[in-house]
C-alpha cells in the first residue's frame, strides 16, 4: 500500500511541480455527517452509528488531516457526540446536518408526522415539507440547541437538499458562511436533483436554491458547495433510460468507486492535474449510515492520499467553513470555472469536459471518436422551486434547471441523445465528424476547445460565461444537430430560425443564436433542431436575463 502511495504521489508531483503553479488550485472538503439513528436496517444501532464517526475521526487525525462533521439533531442532542465534537482539535469544524427528526420538531414546538424518529422522505424529514414559518421555526429550535453545547452557531449548514427560505433565514439571522448539497442524480432515495453547477460553489437564486442566481440582487449570499465527487465521466449517465440512477462517486463505501484503489488514483489525477478553470473541488469522507465495516477499507485507503497530495501543495484541504469564506473573498458572484478528465478508466477511452457558469452548464464528451455536447442547461433565477412558499407533500423531492441538451434523461441505452457536429460531404450529405484529437485551453473566464477531425477538419468551440460559440477553423461546410432517443419527452414548444423556445413545469425560457439559423426537425422521429451557420461561426446566447 505504501509502496503504491508513494508512486502516486511521485508521478504527480513531478508532474505538477511545474504546472501546478499556474493551473487552476484543487480544494476538498472532507465532510462526514453524522445521524443518530437509521431506521431503514434494524442492525444498525446507535451504538455501531457512533462508532462510525468515532473511526471517521480517527482515521483522519492519524493521518493529520482536519475537516468537517455536520450533525443532525438527534445527534446534537446525544451526550456522546457532545463529547467526541468537544474533544475536535481546533482545526476541525463542527456544523448542521439539515435533516428533521422526530426531537428536532418537537423542540420546535410542532407534531412529528414521521414513520420513525428520523424519516428520509421528502415531506417530512427535510425542511421542504413544511411551511415557511415551520422552517423558521426548525432553524430557531436547532440553533438555539447548538449554541447551548458549544456555546456558538455553527458556520455551515448541509443538506442533500435545502430551499431558499431556510438558507436565506439561516444567513440572515444566523450569518451562516456556508452549505452544502447533493450532487446532480435522478430518482437516488427518490430525490432528484438535476441540471446545476456541477462542480464547486455557487451562489443561490432567492427563489430556487438549487440553481445559481444571475444577479447580486437575486442571490442568497451563501456558497453552496456540491457534495460527494462524482465521477466526472460516468455518473452522469447511470442508469441512463430509467427512473432511478446508480452511483458513481468518492463515496468511499461504492467499490466500483470510493472504495477501488486504483479508480480513486484516477480521480485524484484528473481532478488535479487535467484541464481546469478557476478552481476545482470536491468532497470526501461519508455518512455513518453506511457503518465503520462497510466505510473502513475505501476510507482508510483514501486519507493516506489526500494527506499525501496535502503535503506536496497539490491538494488544498480546508474545513467546509474556510471554503465558504475564501469563496465569498475571491467571487461575489458564482464565477466560471471548468473541469475535465482527459483520461478513462476503462476500455471506452472517454473524455470529458464539464464548464460552468451562473448563466448555463455544458457537458462536452468524446468516445471512441464520437464527440457530441452531452448536457446543455440553462439557469434563470426567476424560476421558483415549487418548495418555495408551498410545503412539498410528495415522498419524492424534484429539483430541475432548464434544459436545452439533456443527454441522460433524453437517451435510452440504444442511443445517446446530444449535440454533434455534422459535416457537409462532397455529395451535400451531413454526416457526423470522427474526432482525432483535441486541446483544452483555459485562459482566464473562457475555456477554448480545439478538436481536430479526420479530412483535415478543426473546429473550435469557446466556452464563455453566456455564450457557446463554435467555429469551423479549416472552414468545412457543418451544421449542428440536436437528437434524442425515439420517444423523448423534451420541453421545447416553438423553433425559428433566430430562437429555440421550451417550457419546463410551467417556467417557459429561450435561446437565441446568432450567426445561423435554427430548422425545426421534429417531424422526423428522435430529431428536434438542426443550428446552421451563415458562416464559420454560429454563438449560442445562454443568459435568460
Amino acid at each position: 500500500m505504501r509502496s503504491k502511495l508513494l508512486i502516486l504521489t511521485v508521478t504527480l508531483a513531478v508532474s505538477a511541480m511545474s504546472a501546478f503553479a499556474d493551473t487552476a488550485p484543487c480544494i476538498v472538503n472532507i465532510v462526514n455527517f453524522v445521524r443518530k439513528t437509521e431506521p431503514r436496517i434494524d442492525a444498525i444501532t446507535d451504538d455501531i452509528l457512533y462508532k462510525t464517526t468515532e473511526s471517521e475521526l480517527a482515521s483522519m487525525l492519524q493521518n493529520g488531516l482536519n475537516g468537517t462533521f455536520l450533525l443532525q439533531y438527534d445527534a446534537l442532542i446525544d451526550p456522546k457526540y457532545q463529547e467526541l465534537m468537544r474533544s475536535l482539535p481546533a482545526n476541525f469544524e463542527v456544523g448542521a446536518w439539515w435533516e428533521i427528526t422526530q426531537p428536532h420538531v418537537e423542540a420546535a414546538g410542532m407534531t412529528w408526522r414521521g414513520r420513525y424518529p428520523w424519516d428520509w422522505h421528502a415531506n417530512v424529514g427535510f425542511a421542504t415539507g413544511y411551511t415557511p414559518q415551520e422552517r423558521e421555526k426548525l432553524v430557531d429550535a436547532y440553533m438555539k440547541k447548538f449554541k447551548d453545547v458549544f456555546g456558538k452557531y455553527p458556520a455551515s449548514v448541509g443538506s442533500w437538499f435545502i430551499d431558499a427560505h431556510t438558507l436565506k433565514y439561516l444567513a440572515d439571522k444566523y450569518h451562516i458562511v456556508a452549505s452544502c448539497n447533493c450532487r446532480d442524480q435522478v430518482g437516488t432515495d427518490g430525490y432528484t436533483m438535476w441540471g446545476g453547477y456541477w462542480q464547486g460553489a455557487y451562489y443561490p437564486s432567492k427563489n430556487n436554491a438549487y440553481i445559481p442566481a444571475q444577479t447580486k440582487n437575486a442571490q442568497i449570499n451563501v456558497p453552496v458547495f456540491r457534495m460527494l465527487g462524482s465521477d466526472p465521466l460516468y455518473q452522469y449517465e447511470c442508469g441512463v433510460g430509467g427512473v432511478v440512477q446508480g452511483v458513481s462517486t468518492l463515496e468511499p463505501v461504492y467499490e466500483a468507486g470510493g472504495g477501488s484503489d486504483s479508480w480513486v488514483d484516477w480521480y485524484l489525477r484528473v481532478v488535479t492535474q487535467d484541464p481546469a478553470m478557476g478552481y476545482t473541488y470536491f468532497q470526501a469522507g461519508q455518512e455513518n449510515s453506511f457503518t465503520w465495516d462497510r466505510i473502513r477499507p475505501g476510507f482508510e485507503m483514501q486519507m493516506p492520499k489526500i494527506a499525501a497530495l496535502s503535503q506536496i501543495g497539490i491538494l488544498k484541504v480546508e474545513t467546509l467553513e474556510e471554503s465558504g469564506k475564501n469563496f465569498s473573498k475571491r467571487y461575489k458572484q458564482t464565477p466560471p470555472t471548468a473541469t475535465s478528465a482527459m483520461s478513462d478508466y476503462t476500455p471506452r477511452n472517454s473524455k470529458t469536459l464539464w464548464f460552468n457558469s451562473r448563466y448555463y452548464r455544458t457537458n462536452l464528451f468524446w468516445e471512441r471518436g464520437a464527440f457530441r455536447f452531452r448536457d446543455i442547461q440553462v439557469f434563470n433565477e426567476d424560476n421558483k422551486s415549487p418548495y418555495l412558499t408551498t410545503p412539498g407533500t410528495s415522498t419524492e423531492c424534484r429539483y430541475f434547471a432548464l434544459p436545452l441538451v439533456d443527454g441522460c434523461l433524453w437517451s435510452k441505452t440504444e442511443y445517446m441523445a446530444g449535440l454533434r457536429i455534422l459535416e457537409r460531404d462532397g455529395k451535400g450529405e451531413y454526416n457526423e465528424i470522427n474526432c482525432i484529437g483535441q486541446n483544452i485551453n483555459p485562459s482566464g473566464n473562457t475555456t477554448i476547445v480545439t478538436i481536430n477531425a479526420t479530412g483535415g477538419s478543426q473546429y473550435v468551440i469557446s466556452l464563455k460565461e453566456k455564450t457557446i460559440t463554435v467555429t469551423s477553423a479549416a472552414g468545412k461546410a457543418y451544421c449542428l444537430e440536436l437528437t434524442t432517443a425515439q420517444g423523448a419527452a423534451t420541453p421545447f414548444t416553438a423553433i425559428a430560425p433566430g430562437r429555440i423556445s421550451a417550457n419546463r413545469d410551467g417556467f417557459a425560457y429561450s435561446t437565441t443564436l446568432s450567426g445561423g439559423t435554427f430548422t425545426d426537425l421534429r417531424t422526423t422521429p428522435g430529431k428536434i433542431c438542426r443550428i446552421t451557420p451563415a458562416g464559420k461561426s454560429i454563438t449560442l446566447h445562454l443568459a435568460q436575463k
